[in-house]
């Protein structure tokens, strides 16, 4: 585990090729591992290799998007939020399962946060996802997660270069 999160990191730029049919089952079947509260299970994953809906995802926001157009798959990951107050939570648990297993099966990924945002005419992001893909309106979109085969790669941070001052050490150790 610790060598995928070494490896993990975000990619941009990929190889123009397709990504084999199981490798995706691979994925499918993470996110669906993936825990959540209570197990309610708020989430709905949409997967998208159609390249004419890559390209009108990329412009689901007004900016940092546009490299989804460049993806092989984009996967955008939902909830109805009737069925658990955490669902922004499950969410984003689901969808670092998926970047995680993703660099696992040599992949490469990047989050594209839709929760919040606006695309470049004010329009709410989520607004824009679920009219691309056809969604109901209960449905929100947390995030889109573009995947494919990294066009070049980047050695992992040495450990010695993490922010070890973020740990928060108590007195008497662990104990």
């Amino acid at each position: 585990m610790l060598n995928v999160l070494r490896e993990r990191h975000s990619v941009r730029h990929y190889e123009d090729r397709d990504i084999e049919p199981e490798i995706i089952e691979q994925l499918k079947e993470a996110v669906l591992r993936a825990p959540s509260s209570r197990g309610l299970h708020p989430w709905r994953f949409v997967f998208v290799t159609d390249r004419a809906l890559l390209e009108a995802l990329s412009h689901s926001k007004a900016n940092y998007a546009g490299f989804v157009a460049g993806a092989r798959l984009a996967v955008a990951i939902c909830a109805d939020e009737n069925i658990s107050d955490v669902w922004i939570e499950d969410c984003a648990i689901a969808g670092i399962i998926l970047q995680l297993a993703a660099t696992s099966l040599g992949l490469g990924s990047c989050w594209v946060q839709i929760r919040g945002r606006s695309d470049a005419s004010g329009q709410s992001a989520e607004q824009r996802v679920r009219e691309t893909l056809g969604l109901d309106d209960e449905l929100r979109v947390d995030a889109v997660i573009s995947l494919g085969y990294a066009r070049q790669t980047r050695p992992s941070v040495p450990a010695e270069e993490l922010h070890w001052e973020q740990i928060i050490e108590l007195p008497g150790g662990l104990t």
